[in-house]
């Protein structure tokens, strides 16, 4: 093995070495956006939950449920099933996505029946792809056609 070789597979190594750190930047700089999306809603997710909280309080510390509390309205009907006045109402989380809650009242007690999180976002069917939903005969003969 001269020189040469030698030369070639140390250009190699090292062209190989700076392709997989490339590689593995990219795949770092994509993952820290990612985490810093997800930290992100987080945030956003807790202080909606922290509003709730005091809507929730707001309405339970009035003797009637008011029909806003904290800037935030609340929608409310009886319901004759649970024998409760029932509160609804959503907090923003972001742009797309809001904090849905829903509380039955009976006098001093209450029970939460939803409190989750919700995509508020207009959701659009991709049907972009045409799949062969097996009405049509495609013409093969392969059962006696």
């Amino acid at each position: 093995m001269g020189v040469g070789s030698a030369s070639i597979m140390l250009i190699f190594a090292v062209l190989c070495l700076t392709v997989f750190s490339l590689i593995s930047l990219s795949v770092a700089q994509s993952d820290k956006s990612l985490a810093d999306t997800e930290a992100e809603l987080v945030t956003q997710y807790y202080e909606a939950d922290d509003l709730a909280e005091r809507v929730l309080a707001g309405i339970l510390e009035s003797g009637a449920i008011p029909r806003e509390v904290l800037g935030v309205s609340i929608g409310t009907w009886w319901d004759e099933g649970l024998e409760a006045e029932i509160a609804e109402y959503s907090c923003p989380i972001s742009d797309i996505k809001e904090l849905g809650v829903k509380v039955a009242i009976t006098g001093d007690t209450y029970d939460i029946l939803v409190w989750k999180m919700i995509n508020t976002d207009e959701w659009v069917i991709d049907d972009a792809i045409n799949v062969w939903s097996g009405d049509e005969d495609l013409g093969f003969g392969l059962f006696g056609d």
